[in-house]
C-alpha cells in the first residue's frame, strides 16, 4: 500500500485519480486551495483532505507529518476568474514549493500534469505534435505564460533531481462527466457556436482514460515528458453534432467578443477552434500499458448528457 499526495483534489479529475486509488488500497491525501464540496462520495470517504495554498507553511505541515510514496500534482489553476499574480503564484510558485518539498523528503515519484495548449494552435503546426515541438501559444497569449513556465520548471526537474522520479503529463482536451473546465461546461451550453470557414481537428480524452494514465505513470515509474491523447480525432463541427447540441456559425473577427460573452472563456482558446492541435502519445504509449478505454461518441456524451437531460 502506498501514501499519495494528490493536490488540486477539489476537482473532479483529482478526485476520480483518488477513488481509483483507493480502491487499490492506498492511502491518499488531498490539498486544495478552493473549498471542497461536501459531502464527498463513498468512494472517497476514506480520503484525508487539507484546504492550503500550494506555497503557504500549512502544506509544509503535510509533508512533515506524513511519508509519501508520490506526489501527483495535478492541481493547475486555469480560471480566468483568478487574477494573472495569483495564478501564477499558484501555478508557478506553488509548483516549485510542492517539488522541492518532494525532493527535501525523499518522496520516490512525482507525476505533474501539464496541458497541450502550451503548444497553440498554429497553421504551422505539425501533425500530429510530438514532445519537442515549439511551444507557440505564450508568443501572442501572455494569459498561458503561468501554464508554460510551470511546464518548463516541470520538465527541468526531470533531469536535475533524478532521486525524484519526475513525470510530466501534457494531455489533450480532458472532458467527463464531473469536469467544469472550460471547454466541457462550452459543450454542455445548449446552443455551441463554430467559426465560419473553419473546422479544425480535435482530440477529447475521458476523465476516467486521463486518470488511468496518470496512475500508470506513477505504477510504471516513467520519467520524461510526455503527451498523452485518445485514439481518435475528430472535426470540431461532428464534435458539436455528436453532443446533439445546436450549432451556428459566428465569423472569425467577432469570436473573441462572442466567446467571452459566454463565460470566461480565455482568449488563447479561440485559436483552436480556428487551427488543429493534434498531438501524439506514441512515447508515452511505449512506457506503459495504458490505453484509452472510452470512445469519441462516448467521452463526448458523458460530458453533456446530464445538462441535455435538463434542457428544452
Amino acid at each position: 500500500m502506498a501514501n499519495i499526495l494528490i493536490t488540486g483534489i477539489a476537482g473532479g479529475l483529482s478526485q476520480r485519480v483518488a477513488a481509483k486509488l483507493l480502491a487499490d488500497g492506498n492511502s491518499v491525501v488531498g490539498i486544495d486551495y478552493r473549498e471542497i464540496r461536501t459531502p464527498l462520495p463513498p468512494s472517497l470517504a476514506k480520503l484525508k483532505v487539507h484546504r492550503a495554498h500550494y506555497n503557504k507553511t500549512i502544506i509544509e505541515d503535510v509533508f512533515r507529518h506524513n511519508s509519501f510514496d508520490a506526489v501527483m500534482h495535478l492541481g493547475r489553476a486555469f480560471s480566468l476568474k483568478e487574477s494573472v499574480g495569483k495564478r501564477f503564484d499558484l501555478n508557478v510558485v506553488g509548483s516549485q514549493k510542492i517539488m522541492n518539498l518532494a525532493v527535501q523528503h525523499n518522496v520516490p515519484s512525482l507525476v505533474v500534469l501539464s496541458t497541450f495548449h502550451i503548444y497553440g494552435a498554429h497553421p504551422s503546426n505539425h501533425i500530429p505534435i510530438a514532445e519537442d515541438e515549439p511551444l507557440r501559444a505564450g508568443v501572442q497569449f501572455p494569459q498561458i505564460a503561468d501554464a508554460i513556465q510551470m511546464d518548463n520548471m516541470a520538465s527541468t526537474w526531470v533531469y536535475r533531481h533524478p532521486q525524484v522520479k519526475t513525470c510530466v503529463l501534457r494531455s489533450t482536451n480532458i472532458i467527463g462527466p464531473t469536469l467544469h473546465n472550460t471547454l466541457t461546461q462550452f459543450l454542455r451550453l445548449r446552443h455551441v457556436p463554430y467559426l465560419l470557414g473553419f473546422n479544425p481537428m480535435m482530440q477529447f480524452l475521458h476523465e476516467d482514460d486521463l486518470a488511468d494514465a496518470i496512475i500508470a505513470a506513477w505504477r510504471g515509474k516513467v520519467v520524461g515528458v510526455y503527451n498523452v491523447t485518445s485514439d481518435e480525432t475528430v472535426p470540431w463541427r461532428t464534435a458539436i453534432s455528436l453532443t446533439r447540441a445546436q450549432t451556428f456559425p459566428i465569423l472569425a473577427p467577432v469570436a473573441d467578443l462572442f466567446l467571452r460573452a459566454t463565460g470566461n472563456f480565455p482568449g488563447y482558446l479561440i485559436d483552436f477552434f480556428r487551427y488543429p492541435c493534434v498531438i501524439s502519445d506514441r512515447q508515452f504509449r511505449s512506457k506503459v500499458t495504458w490505453f484509452p478505454r472510452h470512445g469519441l461518441e462516448e467521452t463526448l456524451w458523458s460530458a453533456v448528457s446530464s445538462a441535455r437531460s435538463s434542457q428544452p
